[in-house]
């Protein structure tokens, strides 16, 4: 038998060699393409660069009469200004647990130090070059300026004000023992611009950015009807000396609060709660409204982080409590964040909008010991993103990361509280008064 030909081979085996050939040829194919997606194409970060934050604030000398660029020299002149400044989130810009955490897992990139350590002063490295724009292939060279207790204070007093061995600021008369000069933009909004609108990069389809505040803006009612810029909200203005023992001035206050500060959110949201029927009575149906307003933002609401979000919960409990019925909706974005970045949907509350969410219930009869509670909460993050940083990238302690804004408990055995209008009605000369006591000016809804 040793001597017999071997079998021809035929056509089928050479069809399935090729097949296995041409496979292994599209698995590499589609490797090599994976790997140069996300090499080459997709950024690396969840935002593009602009030129404006893509180096830092280049290294600041000390001007002439001031001690050094740190914030406490400052402030034993314009010592008010300091107080505020070190309760604000500028001053804890690189310091929050929040941002630590975060940056953490994020491979503590160094692009984001350009927003929450401005200054080249304040970062170990400089940023010689910038391949294509491509973050993870940026050529760094150690820093000899670095100053660590500085990069402690985050976005400082000279973060903003030291140019050129320069204080810059708003008005074009001071008076100091050290150089001054007016620069116009800290009376608009291009001081805020750099760090509080970042762009949409290659490979990322947001509506409008994964910051984007300023594109959100309302440019008729707010910016031309009341002239209303950032500042007005952010930095409220007062009527104080700039400095000790200096003139009285019109300024504004160093508290940049916002996002993180439920009192903000408060100040920017109205909430109204209607009943239909207004009296409800056991064995029927009602229904009832709550309708959010966004009364005193110039732009949607939440904004900012694209991780924020609202909830809105109706929940019927009975007597011990127990949960017998219950409803809740998100008001925020939904965002696909791989392969590609797409913005998938926006539901968040435009400038002067208002949305109404409805909750209907046929109460039992007897209704004894039933409750009707609604809530509004506003989160900067999720429960699971919460707890993925606390457990995988370092976020120590417990923060607050999600506020009651609105709440109400009614009893569903008895008359409504005054607060529960009839649907359809509005309160007789409360609205306004309901959007002052909240520390604006009455919204559209209510003037």
């Amino acid at each position: 038998m040793s001597g017999e030909t071997p079998p021809k081979r035929g056509w089928g085996h050479a069809l399935l060699v090729a097949f296995e050939w041409s496979t292994l040829a599209i698995l590499l194919l589609i490797g090599a393409g994976v790997y140069l997606f996300y090499a080459e194409l997709r950024p690396m970060v969840i935002f593009g660069l602009r030129q404006d934050f893509a180096r830092a604030i280049p290294v600041q000398k000390v001007p002439a009469g001031v001690p050094s660029l740190k914030s406490a020299d400052c402030g034993k002149c314009h010592r008010e200004i300091y107080e505020e400044w070190k309760t604000s989130y500028h001053a804890q810009a690189y310091t929050d647990p929040f941002f630590q955490a975060y940056w953490k897992k994020d491979g503590e990139v160094w692009i984001c130090l350009n927003c929450h350590t401005p200054l080249a002063n304040q970062q170990p490295e400089l940023i010689t070059e910038v391949p294509r724009d491509r973050v993870e292939k940026a050529v760094k060279a150690p820093n000899p300026d670095f100053d660590r207790a500085l990069q402690q204070e985050g976005i400082s007093c000279a973060g903003c004000h030291v140019r050129d061995g320069v204080i810059l600021g708003p008005f074009d008369d001071s008076v100091a023992p050290h150089p001054t000069q007016l620069d116009p933009k800290f009376r608009t909004t291009e001081i805020c611009y750099r760090c509080h609108q970042v762009p949409k990069g290659p490979f990322q389809f947001y509506n409008v950015g994964p910051c984007g505040t300023f594109p959100e803006y309302e440019g008729t009612y707010f910016a031309k009807e009341r002239g209303m810029i950032c500042q007005s909200c952010h930095m409220p203005e007062v009527e104080r000396p700039m400095a000790e023992g200096g003139p009285i001035r019109r300024g504004r206050k160093h508290l940049w609060r916002g996002g993180h500060d439920p009192e903000q959110i408060k100040s920017a949201l109205a909430v109204q709660l209607a009943a239909d029927p207004p009296e409800p009575k056991p064995g029927a149906r009602a229904t009832f409204t709550l309708t959010l307003i966004n009364a005193g933002a110039g732009h949607k609401l939440p904004t900012g982080d694209p991780d924020r979000y609202f909830t809105v919960a109706f929940r019927v409990v009975d007597r011990n409590g127990r949960v017998v019925k219950e409803q809740t909706d998100s008001m925020g974005r939904w965002i696909l964040w791989q392969p590609v970045i797409v913005e998938l949907y926006d539901n968040r509350l435009p400038p002067l909008a208002s949305r109404d969410y409805r909750f209907s219930y046929r109460t039992p009869e007897p209704a004894e010991g039933l409750k009707l509670q609604v809530l509004v909460r506003y989160h900067i993050l999720t429960d699971k993103a919460y707890e993925t940083l606390k457990t995988q990238y370092g976020l120590q302690g417990d923060h607050p990361y999600n506020f009651t804004i609105y709440e109400r408990e009614l009893s569903l055995a008895g008359p409504l509280t005054a607060d529960v209008i009839p649907l359809g009605r509005r309160p007789a000369g409360d609205g306004a008064a309901a959007c002052e006591k909240k520390g604006s000016k009455p919204c559209i809804r209510c003037s």
